[in-house]
């Protein structure tokens, strides 16, 4: 008996020490993310915002962002409420329909990054780490940019941005 415990107490003290996440197997769901963008910030300004596209494999749900570049990142959403524009943290993050493309724009759901280290400058680059609650992490590179209004039309018609 005293054996069997020994074995599980060493069993369990190794698996607690393995380190970080387990990769993926062959057929594990995945999220598939392009033209990521994030606007440059002025000097002083300390928060921006980031847009691109996600496509997932299967249901899923972006529950997290991080950067290096900022302190905070936040999955937000605009939304006109008695004819202004409102915005709020999603809390729960941003649901994903299998197979259909999210568009995070500007005027609609949107990442911002709060507490801005350095400026970002048009040009440069950021990376994000997008945590999803099924598939494995993504980890980007947006470039630092101003969006084409034409290019989110569709996405955020109603948007005013």
């Amino acid at each position: 008996m005293n054996r069997v415990l020994a074995s599980a107490a060493a069993l369990l003290s190794l698996a607690a020490c393995s380190p970080g996440e387990p990769a993926p197997g062959p057929g594990a769901p995945t999220v598939a993310v392009a033209d990521a963008l994030c606007r440059p910030t002025p000097k002083g300004r300390r928060v921006t915002g980031c847009y691109m596209t996600l496509t997932a494999g299967a249901a899923d749900r972006l529950v997290s962002v991080e950067s290096p570049a900022a302190t905070l990142v936040q999955i937000h959403e605009s939304r006109m409420e008695s004819n202004m524009m409102m915005m709020r943290e999603l809390r729960d993050g941003l649901p994903l329909a299998a197979g259909e493309t999210a568009v995070l724009a500007p005027g609609g759901n949107h990442l911002m990054l709060l507490g801005v280290e350095e400026p970002l400058v048009a040009g440069d680059t950021v990376t994000l780490k997008l945590i999803f609650e099924t598939a494995a992490p993504v980890e980007v590179t947006a470039t630092v940019g101003q969006p084409s209004v034409s290019e989110y039309d569709q996405a955020a018609p109603d948007s005013g941005s």
